[in-house]
Parts: structure tokens; C-alpha cells; sequence
């Protein structure tokens, strides 16, 4: 399975709560649904369909998990939902049980074991493992070197500070920009996956 990291991202690099005032204030962040103003159908909705049609899991962190989990399964019989609700999903954390999966096709990836586990989902097929949203996850994966594509919608907003998916390691890491196009509201949706070594 290819690993695929897809993103609302502020021109600063901030993923934090593009959804929603209550997503995650951590640090008092206070910019929850920045993402809104930007949304675009025609551009960024069909590129979330064509990579949602591609998709054969999806791979999250436990407060992306917790948000997704409290508002898909309300909204089955849209086809869109109904695609979120039956796609097999994996939530990492140190804290969930397997009691706590209310969100049907969720398996538990315990925090220890994430980077065995996701490691072997990388070998095996089924297509695409995508991540949405986990930031702590994502650079973790990325200082790993398990993802093999960024699905970037960059934004024309400043936040000023908030949660990034970049590691903070020193390591120079190149990307291909594979594909670009523009939205009517200004967002940049970008592919990049990375450039082998030597």
C-alpha cells in the first residue's frame, strides 16, 4: 500500500483544526475552521474524491480518529460518508481500546508498535493508505521515510503558529512536485512525493 498524507495546510504549514472551533485547541489554538473560507468544490472536492477513489485504508491518529468517528457515521447515505464509513481504518494510540472503536472497520494500532505496523501495511496490497489530518503521526511517518506521497491544499491564510506536520529533525528531505492546480479561492492543491537518494 502506498502511504499518501493529505492535508489543509496554512501558507505557515499549520494542519491544526481546519474543520471546526473544537477540533483541537491545544496551545490555544483559537483559528479552529480557518479552512472554510477556502473550500472550493469544483478544485479541492474532486481531488478529495479522486484520492478517496484510490484509497483501500485509512490511517489516523487518535484526535483525528475521535473527530472523524463523531461525524461520519451521522451522515451515511451520502455517498461520500458512505465511502468514509465501509473503508477499512486504523487509529493509533496509546490510550483507545478496542472497546472504544465505535466507528465500524476500525482496528487498533497500539502507539509502541506504529512504525512495525505500519510498515507492514506498507507491504502489503490493497491500495492506498491514506492519512488525513494526525499530525503527530504524519511526522512520525515522515522521519521514518514510510510516505510516499503529500496530498498538500495550501491555503491563503497566515495562522501565526499551531501544529505542523513537519519533523523538527534537521534532515533535508526533496520532493517532486508531481501535480499542481488552483482553486477560484486561491488554494494551491499540490502533489509531491519524495525524491530517492542518490
Amino acid at each position: 500500500m502506498r502511504i499518501v498524507v493529505s492535508e489543509f495546510m496554512s501558507l505557515d504549514g499549520v494542519v491544526q483544526a481546519p474543520g471546526g472551533p473544537e477540533e483541537d485547541t491545544d496551545g490555544g489554538f483559537a483559528h479552529g475552521g480557518w479552512s472554510f473560507p477556502f473550500f472550493d468544490e469544483e478544485v479541492m472536492g474532486a481531488a478529495i474524491d479522486e484520492a478517496m477513489g484510490r484509497t483501500g485504508a485509512l490511517l489516523f491518529g487518535r484526535r483525528t480518529w475521535q473527530t472523524m468517528a463523531a461525524a461520519w457515521p451521522e451522515r451515511a447515505g451520502d455517498p461520500f460518508a458512505d465511502r468514509m464509513n465501509a473503508v477499512p481504518k486504523y487509529v493509533v494510540s496509546r490510550t483507545l481500546r478496542d472497546a472504544d472503536l465505535t466507528w465500524n472497520n476500525t482496528t487498533l494500532i497500539p502507539g509502541d508498535e506504529v512504525v512495525a505496523a505500519v510498515r507492514k501495511l506498507h507491504e502489503t496490497d490493497g491500495g492506498d493508505l491514506m492519512v488525513m489530518g494526525s499530525p503527530t503521526l504524519v511526522r512520525t511517518l515522515l522521519h521514518e521515510g514510510l510516505v510516499d506521497e503529500l496530498r498538500l491544499m495550501i491555503e491563503p491564510v497566515i495562522l501565526g503558529g499551531g501544529k505542523t506536520i513537519f519533523p523538527g529533525d534537521g534532515v533535508q528531505r526533496t520532493l517532486a512536485l508531481v501535480s499542481t492546480v488552483t482553486s477560484g479561492t486561491g488554494v494551491h492543491v499540490c502533489t509531491y512525493r519524495p525524491v530517492a537518494d542518490g
